[in-house]
């Protein structure tokens, strides 16, 4: 345990590139994903430790998202495989990740403005007995659940529209943790956000991270965010990993570097 670390701290597991799968939570080898002539992703290998959170970096357009969409079964790769908890998978659906315990908040939060917060936790997993809702015990599950991961939120009956973006957001976070058993994967979780309702986020990002028991994808374009909480980085450029470092061994002005040496190198020479 570190100075900065508190008592009980779960340590994330960082992989080596060597690494047996049986020791990873998520793994995608080898993989590509053309749209007609555009190809999104090349050949990339990434690797997810057990309880580590992995911060994914790159310009727009870089094949980010794309390689999120694909990690929870809404693209299905054209080549290279991807392997689950040891267990080579082919990722049929949305739902079928889920299944297996994987599951994203996006950046638009699908989350629907006229329903209650617990309405919303249980969005299409809703709870039922004999075709009718149990929205008692979806209450108080939903509740329960954003007590224990620390999300304040004083009434659960609440419609979704009269939260702040962070608390918001903060639901979104809360209902794919509820679900996402194995890897949690977070799309830009911060965009549009102000720097307190960011902080928020950040700070249930890093709790989630010392509970352990769940590892986390995130993708952010702050760098001094990436630093802060996630445990190693991967850069992506033009479909392809071209970086990967504990965030312990880089800095800011390293990850800044990659990417301004990138715009030099397209700009166009005189």
């Amino acid at each position: 345990m570190t100075a900065s670390q508190p008592a009980g701290a779960h340590r994330a597991v960082t992989p080596s590139p060597d690494a047996p799968e049986s020791s990873l939570m998520l793994l995608a080898e080898n993989v590509s994903k053309r749209f007609g002539p555009v190809t999104a992703l090349r050949d990339i290998t990434l690797r997810l430790g057990r309880g580590e959170v992995l911060g994914l970096i790159g310009d727009n357009g870089a094949g980010k998202s794309t390689l999120i969409k694909t990690l929870c079964g809404f693209h299905r790769p054209d080549s290279g495989r991807i392997v689950v908890d040891g267990e080579e998978v082919t990722l049929r659906s949305v739902s079928h990740a889920r299944s297996l315990g994987i599951d994203t908040v996006y950046q638009d939060l699908a989350l629907v403005d006229q329903m209650s917060v617990y309405h919303n936790m249980f969005l299409n997993r809703e709870i039922s007995r004999w075709r009718l809702l149990r929205n008692r015990t979806m209450k108080k599950l939903a509740a329960d659940h954003l007590r224990e991961i620390g999300v304040n939120v004083p009434d659960v009956s609440v419609d979704v529209a009269r939260l702040s973006g962070g608390q918001r957001q903060a639901i979104a976070v809360a209902r794919s943790v509820y679900s996402a058993r194995n890897v949690l994967l977070l799309d830009e979780p911060l965009a549009a956000m102000g720097a307190k309702e960011g902080t928020q986020i950040l700070n249930l990002i890093a709790d989630l991270k010392a509970q352990g028991g769940i590892s986390m994808i995130l993708i952010v374009h702050n760098y001094a965010q990436v630093l802060d909480v996630c445990d190693r980085v991967n850069l992506l450029q033009h479909g392809t990993i071209t970086f990967d470092k504990p965030t312990a061994e880089t800095s800011l002005e390293e990850l800044t570097e990659l990417v301004v040496a990138e715009y030099r190198n397209r700009r166009p020479r005189s």
